[in-house]
């Protein structure tokens, strides 16, 4: 695919540093509109060709237009122009992790289940695969102070992140992992005051009567299913809080 909008001025390139002629490239670009939202930019082959330069320096280029909210990033697909213009929503998603620390308390998960699995016939439709494919299957206790706060039961495509099995949750968690491999295009949520399920109950240490808040999200990257998680809290742990801004 062509990588050239407008081209940049030859006295500029001279003065900027490598990844910085790349990004400024890029950014012209998206600014023109000559890639909108949702267009797939150039491939970081194609970048290093047109400028000279090393895959490090495009990567860079990119991570930086990434993190400024230009373009989104998905692996074994491309790099794709960003909507500008902010989605509001009544969630965010946040890290566990990051919420328990920004408290001041201690983190920390213990895995209880991490395998690939047969597809279901109910789990099929949920992340557009076919019945008997493999899927990604990990059952994580995240706790706060030591305290169970949290039981993930989760499912992945393993298209969107084929290393998810190999990654240590004790370091990090399934949702910072897959932020950062495949980037979520949406989610959806379905939140409601339930009963824990038999195991789930064991590994919190509660009662099986014990009121729960359940929260079952589905993230989506392009049309593409990326996860489904039922996540199990506690009621008397665990409070879910928002904020709208007209």
């Amino acid at each position: 695919m062509s990588a050239s909008p407008a081209a940049i001025d030859s006295s500029n390139r001279s003065a900027r540093a490598p990844y910085a002629r790349v990004k400024a490239f890029l950014k012209q670009g998206l600014s023109s509109g000559h890639w909108p939202p949702d267009a797939l930019m150039p491939s970081e082959s194609e970048l290093v060709a047109q400028f000279g330069v090393s895959r490090m320096t495009v990567t860079r280029a990119l991570r930086e237009l990434q993190s400024e909210g230009l373009v989104h990033r998905v692996q074994g697909l491309g790099t794709y122009a960003a909507h500008l213009a902010p989605v509001s929503s009544t969630l965010t998603i946040r890290d566990l992790h990051e919420e328990i620390t920004a408290r001041g308390h201690r983190h920390h998960a213990l895995v209880h289940l991490a395998q690939s699995e047969a597809c279901s016939e109910a789990l099929a439709p949920r992340l557009g695969l076919r019945v008997g494919d493999p899927v990604f299957h990990t059952l994580i206790v995240h706790h706060e102070n030591d305290v169970p706060l949290q039981c993930e039961d989760r499912y992945v495509n393993p298209a969107c992140a084929p290393d998810y099995l190999q990654t240590d949750f004790t370091r990090i968690t399934p949702t910072h992992y897959l932020l950062d491999v495949a980037p979520l295009w949406e989610a959806q949520y379905a939140i409601e005051s339930g009963n824990a399920t038999a195991q789930e109950a064991r590994l919190l240490g509660i009662g099986g009567r014990d009121p729960c808040l359940i929260i079952v999200r589905r993230t989506v990257n392009r049309n593409v299913p990326i996860t489904l998680a039922r996540l199990v809290h506690p009621g008397s742990r665990y409070r879910l809080e928002g904020q709208f801004t007209p």
